[in-house]
């Protein structure tokens, strides 16, 4: 009993460590998540409550490592505007993936979150990176990445009210497993003219309401197949989940300054493709 106690909280720091690493790149979590979980035997309903939940281990690290932001937002609500323009942007951003999950997110769960669609998802994904990837060289060439190039919004204090409203409906494609919520943000935001900085912030500020909403809603929608003895394997996950995360974060923001996202598009067409392969020849049961 002690032994399988043990088993799993070790399989819930693991999937801690998966979500933190894993949910501010652009290679989608929940993929991650679904795929890890098919590997330790990590599955049922109360597991697909679990992943969402610890998402807010995450969101956690973004509120510590943005804090003083955050603070200055809410001091300044009643009397700065750019306070307000912010937290107004982050609300209209937030407002179509709550409209699409609600209508949505039912359907999308019983026939999407499984390993093989994951894959699929992860190496279409990759695909579009690359595109995108190309196409802003091609328009921007050496200035793209040497700090000579200037984005239309430069900082998410740029950000305008149908910005937000555009990087919110790309955030809807996160619906679907393996989409990547970071990657479809953080891309469709340079697509509409963000530099990388300011689309990957504006990324870990829309998952706050975003991650913690649907983290909540979950766990409360499904209370019925919950008790206080899962009480260790959620705190667990979500313990890992935010360190990780914060390593994360950190890394992420020095990395945008000098690079782009190509090397995520080539790692999200390899792994997808190894699992499909995995799958095809029998080698890996991920419907198992």
């Amino acid at each position: 009993m002690v032994s399988e106690t043990l088993a799993l909280w070790l399989k819930a720091a693991i999937m801690g460590l998966v979500e933190g690493f894993t949910e501010f790149l652009p290679i989608s979590s929940t993929g991650h998540l679904i795929l890890t979980g098919s590997l330790l035997n990590f599955t049922g309903e109360m597991v697909k409550v679990f992943e969402i939940a610890i998402q807010t281990g995450a969101m956690f690290a973004v509120i510590w490592e943005y804090r003083e932001r955050l603070g200055r937002t809410v001091r300044g609500l009643g009397h700065d505007p750019v306070a307000q323009r912010f937290a107004r942007n982050v609300l209209v951003a937030f407002i179509p993936s709550v409209v699409f999950g609600l209508a949505l997110g039912g359907l999308i769960k019983e026939t999407l979150f499984h390993p093989v669609p994951v894959a699929l998802a992860f190496v279409v994904g990759g695909l579009i990176i690359l595109l995108v990837e190309r196409r802003h060289h091609a328009a921007f060439g050496e200035h793209d990445l040497g700090g000579r190039y200037h984005a239309r919004v430069e900082t998410v204090d740029d950000m305008t009210t149908l910005d937000a409203l555009k990087v919110g409906l790309m955030q809807c494609l996160a619906l679907i497993p393996g989409t990547s919520r970071s990657g479809a943000t953080i891309i469709g935001g340079m697509v509409f003219g963000f530099s990388r900085k300011a689309a990957a912030e504006f990324s870990f500020y829309l998952g706050i309401p975003t991650l913690m909403g649907a983290g909540a809603y979950s766990v409360w929608k499904q209370r019925a197949l919950l008790s206080w003895a899962d009480a260790p394997v959620f705190a667990i996950g979500l313990v890992f989940a935010f360190f990780s995360a914060l390593l994360c974060i950190r890394w992420l923001i020095r990395y945008v300054s000098t690079h782009d996202f190509t090397v995520f598009a080539w790692y999200r067409i390899v792994f997808g493709g190894l699992v499909l392969l995995s799958d095809w020849r029998g080698w890996v049961d991920w419907r198992g």
